[in-house]
């Protein structure tokens, strides 16, 4: 039985409160009760380390902080979570990207891994100075991420494409090991480009029989350059030691969100051309009736924030059944958060993962010795006395 991968998230994305923060995919962030600064991200990322998240995704768009800066000043907080820096191959040149990546993974010990996203939204990409619609950012991101595996791979470039373009590049700051790259989309282009470049494709989180014909059609198209993937998921976390605990908790956060906020935020949601992004809207239907897309799977958060808008909710053991069923269809890892992050994480870490452990799913990258886990909410044994 093969062990699961679980990466937390740092919000950067207008940070962090006790209610769901919306906006992304061209909507302006919600209000947060928690600024995404330095000392707190630092606190959810040394949290995360501490329960054994493998790297935290940092976001990239016009409603986020950089996520390459953002993570460079926090690496120096914790000692071996890795980055999964989210950036746009369009906005930064091959070279610069291909140098900046090995900058950070030999200064960091190897703690960076590569979210690209492609971009989908035309109206923010134009906010960067650029004005290709989405099938040229597709054809570019195929052009970038060649010259860059070139790059990494020792090789001089030259190279002229349809959108890039470079000569006689030589990369003195090759990373090592070379970063893997994250890739996600569910359109055509999406899935030609992940399956000619991605180490993991990542899908946001619909219900596992969706999961599944994703995960088939990107394997074959990987199968037809030749190559292997894996396979991660996108999805928020509510979990707590009972069931009816958990779904309080989801309710709380959907009385926190009223009718003229959703009405706006999918307003704006629905001028995205994002595949992925409608595929989330789809599932909430914009209404408060009816998110129980799947057992134990939410579709509460999708109502005001863009992107990943769904969330496993129920006790650990029902949200470890449920990752067993992601799991069944393929899925190796998963990129989870939630609401306060932070809280959220402890959560996740102390209730979940312990109980994966003992189904021999999971076990810590980096465990403390002479330390056992304790499931989450439970006493501590006594020590036999002496």
């Amino acid at each position: 039985m093969s062990k699961l991968t679980f990466h937390w998230f740092l919000p950067t994305n207008g940070g962090d409160g006790r209610q769901v923060v919306g906006g992304g995919h061209g909507v302006a962030a919600g209000a947060s009760g928690r600024p995404a600064s330095v000392p707190y991200l630092g606190q959810i990322a040394r949290s995360a380390e501490q329960l054994g998240f493998e790297a935290a995704l940092t976001p990239t768009g016009a409603w986020c902080e950089d996520a390459w800066i953002s993570t460079a000043m926090l690496s120096s907080l914790s000692e071996r979570l890795k980055f999964l820096v989210a950036f746009r191959p369009g906005l930064t040149a091959p070279f610069l990207a291909a140098q900046m990546a090995g900058s950070f993974q030999n200064l960091s010990g190897g703690r960076l891994l590569l979210n690209v996203v492609t971009g989908g939204e035309s109206h923010e990409q134009r906010m960067f100075g650029d004005f290709l619609d989405k099938d040229g950012r597709y054809e570019r991101c195929d052009e970038f991420l060649t010259i860059v595996r070139r790059l990494w791979a020792g090789e001089t470039v030259t190279y002229e494409g349809k959108h890039l373009s470079v000569e006689d590049a030589t990369l003195s700051q090759i990373p090592d090991p070379l970063p893997e790259i994250y890739f996600g989309g569910s359109s055509p282009a999406a899935g030609d480009v992940a399956a000619k470049h991605a180490d993991v494709y990542l899908t946001w989180g619909e219900p596992p029989e969706a999961v599944a014909e994703k995960v088939a059609w990107v394997r074959g198209l990987a199968a037809e350059q030749g190559r292997e993937l894996r396979f991660g998921i996108r999805l928020h976390t509510i979990a707590r030691d009972t069931s009816e605990a958990a779904w309080a908790e989801a309710d709380r956060l959907l009385a926190g969100i009223d009718e003229e906020q959703i009405a706006q935020v999918q307003a704006g949601l629905k001028k995205s051309e994002s595949e992925g992004q409608r595929r989330m809207l789809a599932l909430n239907q914009g209404s408060k009736d009816g998110l129980e897309i799947y057992p134990n799977l939410w579709a509460g958060v999708g109502l005001v924030r863009g992107g990943a808008g769904t969330a496993m909710v129920g006790s650990h053991a029902e949200v470890a059944d449920l990752v067993e069923k992601y799991a069944e269809v393929g899925i190796s890892e998963f990129v989870l958060s939630g609401y306060p992050h932070l809280e959220e994480s402890y959560a996740f870490g102390e209730g979940v993962l312990p109980e994966l452990a003992r189904r021999g799913r999971w076990e810590h990258p980096a465990p403390v010795a002479g330390t056992a886990s304790v499931p989450f909410g439970a006493a501590p044994r006594a020590k036999a006395a002496s």
